[in-house]
């Protein structure tokens, strides 16, 4: 089996195959990874969780009823995200050592100029002190749709919700984030500004 084979892993996956739920796990990881982490905003935690989806998705593939496979692992991750949220926000942890992933560790400006870097630094801030405002469900919704790119439906199905409460939760988010980025205009590029 040299092409990737989605249904054909499941089954084989059903079956206890290891090595075709491993090439599933190849090929999801890091869009699984990539939204947990914009989730929870921690790397070690992030990679924690992503571990716990895929072992969590192993043990539940009996219950994978068809759709997209890859939305499916989301909800998992979603929901893992949100437990691990709701159970720091009961008990907050500080850690000294906490590896905490800001916007501007992700987005990178390979300019030249020392103060074009530094207002992109402070609006990387600014945009990660927003997206901390927002609720987890409208956060969760941004990240799938305006960062990670996927269609509405993907996401409706990941969160286990609609497609117009997608869209929804999107608006919101957008408008709460364009409210609080527009307190500092001097950090905008001059075309965004009102």
């Amino acid at each position: 089996m040299t092409e990737f084979d989605e249904p054909r892993l499941i089954q084989l996956t059903r079956d206890g195959d290891y090595d075709a739920f491993n090439r599933l796990v190849a090929v999801y990881q890091d869009a699984v990874f990539a939204v947990v982490l914009r989730t929870v905003r921690n790397r070690a935690t992030a990679e924690d969780i992503t571990q716990d989806t895929f072992i969590s998705a192993f043990r539940k593939i009996s219950s994978y009823r068809g759709g997209i496979f890859r939305a499916w692992l989301f909800r998992i991750a979603k929901n893992a995200s949100l437990d691990h949220l709701r159970k720091i926000a009961r008990r907050p942890e500080t850690s000294i050592d906490e590896d905490i992933v800001y916007f501007s560790e992700t987005v990178r400006d390979d300019s030249a100029d020392p103060l074009a870097d530094a207002l992109n630094a402070e609006l990387a801030r600014l945009i990660e002190h927003c997206l901390d405002g927002l609720s987890t469900e409208h956060r969760f919704a941004m990240v799938m749709v305006d960062v990670e790119g996927y269609q509405y439906e993907e996401a409706a199905e990941s969160m286990g919700i609609s497609i117009g409460t997608v869209k929804s939760r999107l608006n919101r988010a957008r408008a709460r984030m364009r409210d609080c980025v527009q307190q500092q205009p001097e950090l905008l590029p001059a075309s965004m500004r009102l």
